[in-house]
């Protein structure tokens, strides 16, 4: 089972994932309060990730066209609600609600 190591404004959390679960659920079920106000379906950007290690998969086309409409973003930088973990992850979460001040958004669909 996979390893994910999480960046979070609290510190750092890491936890086994199931393999082939998005990644925006495994943060969730584990207490991080990332952000997805669009509901999985990569159109905000709000559930972005910095990967810092492990392999996230292939980035799909519309992942691809909603990343490329943002100027600030870094190289490593993902949607978690379109990452299947399929390896060990080491992100930072860039958008928590409990930072924000906002509520998360509805729970995306696995």
């Amino acid at each position: 089972m996979p390893t994910i190591k999480a960046e979070t404004a609290e510190g750092q959390l890491a936890f086994d994932c199931e393999e082939g679960k998005k990644l925006v659920l495994g943060l969730e079920d584990h207490g991080i309060d990332i952000l997805h106000r669009c509901g999985g379906n990569a159109r905000c950007t709000t559930c972005r990730v910095e990967v810092m290690a492990g392999d996230p998969g292939p980035i799909l086309d519309g992942e691809k066209a909603i990343l490329a409409t943002k100027t600030d973003l870094g190289d490593h930088t993902r949607l978690s609600c379109q990452v299947r973990v399929i390896d060990d992850l080491h992100v930072r979460v860039i958008n928590q609600a409990s930072v924000k001040g906002i509520d998360a958004g509805p729970r995306p669909v696995d």
